[in-house]
């Protein structure tokens, strides 16, 4: 199309701006108030929560990953080794678990992360790493690797 003005140029944009306002609204459809429905208004929300949804998707992987690094933790912790040297001794021991699948051991099937423990603390003892307790339970405390 050939425009004789600028007049004309701008009037042609309707379809175009609908469905670029539509995708904006779509977005905010889950506000409240004037930021779902006013334009102006939805669009500075809009951008504003696509900037912390960026970030968040960083922030939940951290926070994953330091949910991982407790719940192992605190295995090891259970059963007498810190988490240094167990990650060492398994490393050692030719055993390639990471710490997702280790929390999920930890948290779902304490006696496999039990034997887990027992294989890396005896690894430790073979090579004479630091950081091994004698295994000691705690009175008055029950786990679920107690319960029978």
């Amino acid at each position: 199309m050939v425009f004789t003005s600028i007049v004309n140029f701008v009037r042609s944009r309707g379809p175009d701006e609908f469905w670029r306002k539509r995708k904006i609204f779509k977005l905010a459809a889950h506000f409240r108030g004037r930021r779902r429905n006013c334009y102006s208004i939805a669009i500075r929300n809009v951008h504003r929560a696509l900037q912390y949804a960026t970030k968040g998707r960083d922030l939940k992987k951290r926070d994953m990953i330091d949910l991982w690094s407790a719940r192992v933790s605190a295995g090891t912790e259970q059963h007498g080794i810190c988490l240094y040297t167990f990650m060492e001794c398994l490393q050692r021991s030719n055993i390639l678990l990471n710490k997702k699948v280790l929390s999920e051991l930890a948290t779902w099937e304490p006696r496999t992360f039990e034997a887990i423990a027992r294989v890396a603390r005896e690894k430790a003892q073979i090579d004479g790493l630091p950081n091994v307790k004698n295994q000691h339970v705690p009175t008055g405390v029950f786990t679920r690797g107690m319960l029978k």
